[in-house]
């Protein structure tokens, strides 16, 4: 793929890698790939705003060198430092090694870390510009969007908005912006980003927000630097952030567990099925066939929590430790949850998943479900009767 160009005399020139299917070790699952997205303007000078995972730093370059001798970069932007942006900087500072190199104080730490050797590194805050002739960059300081160093990069000429990390996507494709996309898949994929990466900070990403707007500042274009550019309607990303970030959320449950021989899963189905006929949705999922990402996604946007577990060593099984370990660090908010699991001789399943409930902030209104090795007809119906509890409390919080 060539450059593409966004406006005049600014252009896309990063990568797209179709292949890859984990993101952030395994935590994390990119079914349609991703984009590693840089930007470079031509001005009196010129600038790159961020580079690419290093793997794909040949890629970057050539699309440079269709554009401008590289030699002729005068300052690079490192909105971010995580190597997926910065990978490929070493390169590149190798054949421009001129260039100035801007960011926040955290970046500069970050970058020497990576990265060692010296460079001229000038540390900006918000509310600093940088002049390229006619075009001036305004930097934004959005720490914990998602790291210590991140930034955005401001462009008012275009109003457009280089937030990195922030309104992008893992979706690889061979349309650029959003208009060239199914809305539906862009979404969807927005969603699933947001719930799996900036779901902890949704405090921080709402008084972004908020600061941008009391900025005043016009934004036409939002181009991240994961997926498409948003220049046909940036306000349905803004729009859903706030959703997200304020933590609105559907009256629907999602059911989460993990078995040994059956026990818990007929739980499940008995609470699922009280909670549907009550009127309440529910996704229902065994950690063991399911994708953990796409679980999380599910949890944003739902109002409910059902987990459950069978005993296992006076704790919970090993694969929904580790999910019950990630959807802590999620800090949902304003959520109800229940626990369920069966045990033989010791029941620990379902104390430590309200003891990770109750770390997580979930509110547990009607307490949880243990039921003695295989439930017979009644403990079914309590089950059953647990779920329609549970769907009124949903109807009613």
């Amino acid at each position: 793929m060539r450059p593409i160009k966004i406006c005049d005399n600014l252009y896309w020139v990063g990568a797209i890698d179709w292949n890859v299917r984990n993101f952030h070790g395994h935590t994390y699952t990119v079914n349609n790939g991703t984009t590693y997205n840089a930007y470079l303007i031509i001005d009196e000078k010129v600038a790159l705003v961020d580079t690419v995972l290093g793997a794909f730093k040949g890629e970057m370059i050539e699309r440079i060198r269709e554009i401008v001798p590289i030699d002729r970069i005068d300052y690079i932007i490192a909105n971010h430092v995580e190597p997926d942006h910065s990978g490929a900087l070493p390169s590149v500072l190798g054949l421009c090694p001129d260039a100035k190199v801007y960011g926040s104080a955290k970046c500069k730490d970050g970058l020497e870390k990576h990265y060692p050797g010296k460079r001229d590194f000038n540390i900006v805050k918000s509310g600093d510009k940088l002049s390229l002739g006619k075009r001036d960059l305004s930097f934004i300081e959005a720490p914990m969007l998602h790291w210590p160093d991140s930034m955005f990069t401001y462009i008012e000429k275009d109003a457009l908005l280089l937030p990195n990390d922030a309104f992008g996507q893992h979706l690889a494709s061979s349309g650029r912006f959003d208009d060239e996309i199914d809305n539906y898949l862009l979404m969807q994929e927005a969603r699933k980003y947001y719930a799996n990466i900036l779901w902890p900070f949704s405090g921080l990403v709402v008084k972004k927000i908020e600061q941008i707007v009391k900025m005043g500042i016009p934004i036409k274009m939002i181009a991240p630097s994961h997926g498409v550019i948003w220049r046909n309607n940036p306000k349905q990303i803004i729009d859903a952030y706030s959703k997200w970030g304020n933590n609105t959320a559907s009256y629907r449950v999602v059911v989460a567990y993990e078995t040994m021989w059956g026990s818990t899963e007929k739980m499940a189905k008995a609470i699922s099925q009280g909670i549907m006929d009550s009127g309440v949705t529910v996704k229902f999922y065994d950690i063991n066939k399911s994708d953990k990402s796409e679980i999380i996604t599910d949890m944003l946007e739902s109002k409910g929590y059902m987990l459950g577990s069978s005993t296992h060593d006076n704790s919970v099984l090993p694969n929904i430790a580790g999910f019950l370990e990630f959807f802590k660090g999620m800090k949902p908010k304003n959520r109800i949850g229940g626990a369920f699991g069966s045990y033989g001789w010791a029941g620990g399943s379902v104390p430590f998943i309200e003891k990770v409930m109750g770390e997580a902030g979930v509110k547990m209104p009607l307490g949880s479900v243990a039921i003695k090795y295989v439930p017979n007809i009644e403990e079914i119906n309590q089950c059953y009767e647990y779920g329609v509890n549970f769907a009124k409390a949903i109807k009613e919080g």
